[in-house]
């Protein structure tokens, strides 16, 4: 029900946000590419490590009886299929690549008609609030049906699905710290030459906020809060590079996307076979594009995936159950990639305070040593930037 008019508003709003396609330039440009670079490697590494540890395999579940494993089909066809020779009918029988093509290309558009467009964008991002809302009411539903869900499927299946959905939990822990302590880190010192060991240090506030409320979007001031004042990142490039990357850097829920995706056809006995990974990828990385920074939304968006690559999108329900908490996990992952690609960005553009970034006392904590406080603890450091906020 939510995944069309979601992905068409939220995209649409995101395209149309930027406001000027001149400031894409060359910090626009730059941010794109390596928000591209890292989900793509993000999914990659996912399906190695979930495909290396065979989750699921010898369930062999079988889907209800109008379900029909689909063949995944070749690579050429899905990218030629990407341009829509009827976009409403794309829309109405649920193919998400023409759509998000049809979507990205009619907010460029907009953006390109200028000052005249003005009220079609205001209605765009009011329709998109609405969705946010649509998706914050099913969401609070979502506890007693994943109950229901779950006792189901266990009373059918017994304790072997439980073991099973633990080793999905430690697959997909594995490969977001993967990415975030190797993947990310290596990233970040092979483009800037700068510490991860700073950087690690310093993100940590922005992390816990988006581990406690899910939320990339929600995260966007505490995140730019941080890299500005403790990693010295010049506020033009991240007030760009960070709402942007809320909107379409989704390393964590491409992860996700990709170990629930081989956990699913392990599940139902599907071979997906190298075609099958390869749009599993690509899907993985558009549908980062499309997907809300809100909590949830990420599994709306995996479903998207299931339809192109011959999954049963019903499945997903085994997974509910402990999405929440990865969820968590991967929002974390999510703002960390953004804050890697801005300070990568601000440094090749000579935007970046580097004395800020190699200064362990820069920012908040030099306001709690000033007032003698333990710049550790995190609560007396909340304090004093809420004390900050109200003053400003």
């Amino acid at each position: 029900m939510l995944v069309v008019p979601l992905v068409f508003f939220s995209l649409l709003s995101g395209v149309c946000g930027i406001g000027n396609l001149k400031i894409l330039g060359r910090v626009g440009t730059k941010s794109f590419a390596l928000y591209i670079l890292t989900t793509a490697i993000a999914i990659a590494v996912a399906i190695a490590i979930a495909t290396s540890a065979h989750i699921g395999i010898g369930m062999n579940l079988v889907a209800d009886n109008s379900f029909t494993a689909q063949t995944a089909p070749p690579l050429s066809e899905v990218l030629i299929g990407i341009i829509p020779t009827n976009p409403l009918a794309a829309m109405a029988e649920g193919q998400m690549l023409p759509l998000i093509f049809f979507t990205i290309l009619l907010g460029v558009s907009i953006v390109m008609v200028g000052t005249k467009a003005k009220g079609i964008v205001a209605g765009i991002e009011v329709a998109n609030e609405i969705m946010m809302k649509m998706v914050t009411l099913v969401m609070v539903v979502a506890p007693y049906a994943v109950f229901a869900l779950i006792a189901k499927s266990m009373a059918e299946l017994g304790l072997d699905l439980l073991g099973q959905l633990a080793g999905y939990v430690i697959v997909l822990v594995s490969a977001l710290l993967v990415h975030l302590f190797f993947t990310l880190m290596i990233i970040l010192k092979t483009f800037s030459g700068l510490s991860p060991r700073v950087f690690m240090r310093k993100i940590r506030e922005a992390q816990i906020f988006a581990f406690s409320t899910a939320s990339s979007n929600a995260t966007i001031p505490v995140t730019l809060r941080v890299i500005t004042e403790k990693m010295g990142v010049d506020n033009s490039v991240a007030s760009f590079t960070v709402p942007f990357g809320a909107t379409i850097n989704m390393d964590g829920t491409a992860i996700m996307q990709g170990v629930a995706t081989v956990f699913i056809a392990n599940i139902y006995g599907i071979d997906l076979g190298i075609t099958g990974y390869l749009t599993v990828i690509l899907m993985a990385v558009l549908a980062s594009i499309g997907t809300a920074g809100v909590p949830g939304v990420g599994l709306i968006m995996l479903s998207m995936v299931f339809y192109q690559v011959g999954l049963p999108v019903e499945s997903i329900g085994l997974i509910l159950g402990v999405d929440r908490l990865m969820d968590m996990i991967r929002t974390a992952v999510n703002i960390s990639g953004d804050a890697v690609v801005s300070v990568i960005v601000a440094k090749s553009e000579q935007k970046l305070d580097q004395k800020n970034y190699d200064n362990p006392n820069a920012g908040p904590i030099t306001q709690a040593q000033d007032l003698g406080i333990d710049y550790n603890d995190e609560k007396e450091l909340a304090k004093i930037i809420k004390t900050a906020d109200n003053r400003r």
